[in-house]
């Protein structure tokens, strides 16, 4: 039976925790449907018992964020289409996650866990993200070393995807790679964050450098078969070429018996470093997250071909930032019921901005030609003044 078997207790309390999460009430719904979007938050426990997120490197062809790294998701297609429909539709389109069971391989499940408050992208979409948890059977005569990364994730749609890959959940969290082996084997640091001011509030951006290896990341220009920087398709690593049918079988099969997660997070001390003052743990006036230098977002793009860039097989680290990064410490925080160890703002999502825009008839169905968000405008939603 699919279940949690794989995952350490940590982990196994996160997808409870997740489970057990009730979101507020939210605006989504008040947004007409060109403003609507979902992304999935995909989990799914790797061979070493720790929890994965799947994200993808959007396409150069995409005209908004190309290059970047993303949750799956998009826009909704129908006003009865709900956030987990919408999720899970462009999961499909974009990376060939199946829409139903029975065209999973065989003993997977995906379980819909909960959904998070809506966030307020730049393009003006209240987006909503939908949390899942990919279970993996336990061993069967069909499958005697199931593995999700393997036997599921390698398709891909190279019109909107350039890479798919997976980065560990509980690390968002975490200043710094938790996984030793990590720190000394890929170049590079895993976090860098600043305060930037946005129309008066303290933000704070995170970026993520989430390393890559052989069985992290699968390229675009060959579906079905997993394609990554430094092996060749379908190459298994060095420590999962016993997952072969002559392995064990399930009977003497056993979950994995150490994992790379460190003590639980604890909630933030009055002694640890808390940023400018009053931003930081105590929710903001404005939440949408701010626009930066165009230098900020520059991001190694793929090729208009499905094969993949050299810039995407040669590299070590794929940068996650912006909203999806703000997505993920929030997602963590709620599985982990902890605090990261870096400074953040407190609040969970846009709903308040989102309200205040709508109140002032700002998320209008159709958009007008050179519409922004300036600071004119912001002004106007926190006083409640209709353009």
């Amino acid at each position: 039976m699919a279940a949690t078997w794989l995952l350490f207790r940590p982990h196994r309390r996160a997808i409870a925790n997740l489970r057990a999460f009730k979101p507020p009430p939210t605006n989504y719904y008040k947004c007409p449907l060109t403003r609507r979007a979902a992304v999935l938050i995909l989990l799914f426990a790797d061979r070493a018992g720790d929890l994965r997120v799947v994200l993808t490197i959007r396409s150069s062809n995409l005209k908004s964020y190309s290059g970047q790294a993303a949750l799956p998701g998009g826009k909704a297609d129908t006003l009865n289409e709900t956030p987990f429909q919408t999720a899970r539709r462009e999961a499909f389109e974009e990376i060939g996650l199946p829409l139903e069971k029975e065209h999973l391989p065989t003993g997977y499940e995906i379980e819909h866990l909960t959904e998070l408050p809506a966030n307020l992208a730049m393009t003006e979409l209240g987006v909503r993200p939908c949390v899942a948890y990919l279970k993996t059977p336990e061993p069967f005569a069909g499958n005697r070393s199931p593995n999700a990364a393997r036997d599921l994730l390698p398709k891909l749609d190279a019109k909107e995807v350039a890479a798919v890959f997976t980065a560990p959940f509980f690390n968002f969290l975490r200043e710094r790679d938790v996984d030793p082996a990590i720190r000394d084997q890929v170049p590079g640091e895993w976090y860098k964050g600043s305060w930037h001011s946005w129309h008066e509030t303290a933000w704070r951006m995170h970026q993520f450098h989430v390393p890559v290896t052989p069985s992290t990341v699968f390229l675009a220009g060959n579906n079905a078969k997993p394609s990554s920087p430094a092996a060749a398709a379908g190459t298994p690593r060095q420590d999962e070429r016993k997952s072969t049918s002559d392995q064990p079988t399930p009977a003497s099969s056993a979950a994995p018996t150490t994992s790379h997660i460190d003590p639980p997070v604890q909630s933030p001390t009055s002694s640890e470093p808390t940023g400018p003052p009053g931003s930081p743990n105590r929710p903001a006036s404005s939440s949408l997250q701010p626009p930066l230098p165009g230098t900020f977002y520059t991001t190694p793009s793929s090729s208009s071909s499905s094969s993949p860039s050299p810039s995407l097989q040669s590299s070590s680290r794929y940068r996650v930032f912006g909203m999806t990064a703000r997505i993920l410490v929030d997602c963590a925080r709620v599985a982990y019921a902890a605090e990261p160890s870096f400074e953040h703002n407190s609040h969970f999502g846009d709903e308040e901005m989102i309200e205040r825009l709508l109140g002032i008839g700002r998320l209008a169905p159709k958009k007008r030609e050179g519409e922004v968000l300036t600071r004119e405008v912001m002004e106007r939603a926190r006083r409640g003044v209709k353009i």
